[in-house]
C-alpha cells in the first residue's frame, strides 16, 4: 500500500480560512487519525484528499500519483484517486443486498462476476457478514451496516482508506466493540488508513499516529503516548483526557525544575521544565495523577506539592469517584478510587507528572 502525503494545504470558504498550511505524511499500512473538535478542519481534510473538495494551494499525492497540485492548479477527480470512502452516515443504497451494494463499485471498475463474486465473499468473511449477504440494509442492526459499509470500501482493494466519524451512529456498547474488530481487520488487510473523528478514545486506541487539529491549524502529530504525555500545546493537553489547566507565573528556577505561583490562590507548584523566571506559564495536572488526602492526614512523605481545595462536589462513576475542587476561585477536576467526605482537602501532585507549558510569544 502506498503512502499519503498533505503538503502545505490551505482552503477557505467564502473567505473564510478553514485549513492553515496542513502538512503531515501517512506512512505505508499506517492507522493515521485526523482528531479535534467539531468545525476544526479535520473533515474538511479528508474531503481535500477524497478529492471532494478542492483546496485553495499545497499538494496531495499517494505513492507517485499526484492528486492535487496546487502550483499547476491540476486535480485528479474521485473518480480517479481508487480511495475507499466510509461516511457516519454508511450511504447504503436500501433497494440493494447485502452483496449487491458490494457489488456496485466492482461493476463500476468492470470486474467479471466471477471475480466480483470472490472479491465479495472474501470481504465478507473479513468482516463476519457472509451469512447476510442477502439482507437489505433496513433488515440489519447499525453495526451490521456499519460492517458492510466498510466492506464496500476496501472491496476493491483501494490504496488508502477514508474513515469520515464511521462509528459516530453505534451505542457506546456497539462502538467499544466495533473499535477491536476495526482495528483487527486494518491489520489484517493492511490498508493504509485516514480515521476522522472528535472521541479522543477511538483515536487513542486505533491509531498508530494521531493528528490534533484547533482551529484549522495542526497542532501536533505523534502516537497516543506522546500526544498523551507530551502534549504540544495547552488546547492539546485539554483536548486530550482530562486535565486541568492553571495560569502562574514563574517565580524560582533551580535543577531542570521551576515554581509556578498560581495566580491569586497564594499557593505554588514545583513543575519539572524550563521557563524564564518573572515569565507566565500554564500547568497542566492530569485528573488521574492527582492523590486527594484529607487535610486532617499528614502528607504523603516528601510530598514537594501540597496544594490545599475544597470539594465542591463528587461523583460516583462506578470504577472511580470524580471531584470538582476549588482553590480559590480556580476550579479543578480530580479522580480517586476512595470517597473523601470532609469538604477541605490535599491535592498532592508530583513535579514530573505537570506538564508546563511556557507564555505563547
Amino acid at each position: 500500500m502506498p503512502e499519503l502525503v498533505v503538503e502545505n494545504i490551505k482552503k477557505s470558504f467564502h473567505g473564510t480560512a478553514v485549513l492553515e498550511d496542513v502538512n503531515f505524511t501517512v506512512a505505508d499500512g499506517e492507522f493515521f487519525t485526523l482528531l479535534g473538535p467539531s468545525g476544526c478542519g479535520k473533515s474538511t481534510t479528508l474531503s481535500c484528499v477524497a478529492g471532494l473538495e478542492t483546496p485553495d494551494s499545497g499538494t496531495i499525492r499517494v505513492g507517485d500519483q499526484v492528486f492535487f497540485d496546487g502550483t499547476r492548479r491540476s486535480t485528479v477527480p474521485p473518480e480517479g484517486r481508487n480511495l475507499g470512502l466510509v461516511f457516519q452516515s454508511y450511504a447504503l443504497w436500501p433497494h440493494m443486498t447485502v452483496a449487491d451494494n458490494l457489488a456496485l463499485p466492482l461493476k463500476l471498475r468492470k470486474v467479471t462476476k466471477g471475480e466480483q463474486r470472490r472479491l465479495i465473499d472474501d470481504v465478507l468473511t473479513k468482516v463476519d457478514m457472509a451469512h447476510l449477504r442477502d439482507r437489505y440494509p433496513h433488515q440489519l442492526s447499525g453495526g451490521q451496516q456499519q460492517r458492510v459499509a466498510l466492506a464496500r470500501g476496501i472491496v476493491y482493494s483501494p490504496g488508502v482508506l477514508l474513515l469520515d466519524e464511521p462509528l459516530s451512529n453505534l451505542d457506546a456498547k456497539m462502538r467499544d466493540q466495533a473499535r477491536v474488530w476495526l482495528k483487527d481487520l486494518q491489520r489484517e488487510v493492511g490498508i493504509t488508513t485516514v480515521y476522522v473523528t472528535h472521541d479522543q478514545v477511538e483515536a487513542m486506541s486505533l491509531s498508530d499516529r494521531i493528528a490534533v487539529f484547533m482551529h484549522g491549524h495542526l497542532q501536533q502529530v505523534g502516537t497516543p503516548t506522546e500526544i498523551y504525555e507530551t502534549p504540544a500545546t495547552p488546547e492539546v493537553a485539554g483536548f486530550i483526557g482530562r486535565c486541568n489547566l492553571l495560569e502562574g507565573r514563574v517565580g524560582a528556577t533551580e535543577g531542570g525544575a521551576v515554581q509556578v505561583e498560581l495566580g491569586e490562590t497564594g499557593q505554588r507548584l514545583r513543575v519539572a521544565g524550563a521557563c524564564s523566571a518573572g515569565s507566565s506559564a500554564t500547568v497542566g495536572l492530569r485528573s488521574e495523577r492527582i492523590t486527594l488526602t484529607d487535610r486532617a492526614d499528614a502528607p504523603h512523605d516528601g510530598a514537594v506539592n501540597v496544594l490545599r481545595a475544597r470539594i465542591e462536589q463528587c461523583s460516583y462513576t462506578g470504577a472511580r469517584f470524580e471531584y470538582e475542587l476549588s482553590i480559590g476561585d480556580v476550579r479543578v477536576h480530580a479522580e480517586s478510587p476512595v470517597r473523601h467526605t470532609d469538604g477541605e482537602i490535599n491535592l498532592i501532585i508530583r513535579p514530573d507528572d505537570c506538564l508546563l507549558f511556557p507564555a505563547q510569544v
